[in-house]
């Protein structure tokens, strides 16, 4: 009895798993603001407003209030990312919620990844945490060998350690 159910479970097992990575949900909307290098806000169809999080990237903070100061570059990941695209459709692919209910997506404008081009323009890091797709560091690598954005810096910190660091003071 128990090879029988092993043999009925484990391939619907993997069929739900494989499944899950698959059921991926695909919104089309305008970008109606830029919080930050890495988080927007979009109006999808249905004309309601959808928080999103860029998957696989973490940018430099910006600043929240005067006790939380911008981190080096923070104002100019949010920017790029707003010249990317602000006022712009734009596809997103989500496949997660993270704990402050935004949307955890994979953007595209025209066929350019946004996530993979705030990396190349050096206006964000591949978040080591939470990155799924190791072709990030490639272009990661190629922003730092030319020095761009925060690699302009001799040892630059990453978002994750500065929150660390601002959140201890």
């Amino acid at each position: 009895m128990n090879k029988i159910r092993a043999a009925v479970a484990i391939p619907l097992l993997t069929l739900l798993l494989c499944s899950q990575a698959v059921l991926a949900d695909t919104i089309t909307g305008k970008v109606v603001s830029v919080a930050d290098g890495d988080t927007l806000t979009i109006l999808d169809a249905s004309s309601t407003q959808r928080r999103i999080r860029l998957a696989q990237i973490d940018a430099p903070e910006t600043s929240h209030g005067k006790n939380k100061p911008s981190q080096p570059f923070g104002n100019d990941s949010k920017q790029s990312l707003a010249q990317l695209t602000f006022g712009k459709v734009v596809t997103v692919t989500c496949d997660v919620t993270d704990r402050y209910g935004r949307s955890v997506c994979g953007i595209a404008v025209d066929g350019l990844d946004v996530n993979r081009e705030q990396v190349r323009r050096g206006m964000a890091m591949v978040y080591d945490k939470y990155v799924t797709d190791s072709t990030f560091y490639n272009d990661q690598r190629t922003a730092q060998a030319s020095k761009l954005g925060v690699w302009a810096e001799a040892s630059p910190t990453p978002p994750w350690e500065w929150r660390k660091i601002q959140k201890a003071k």
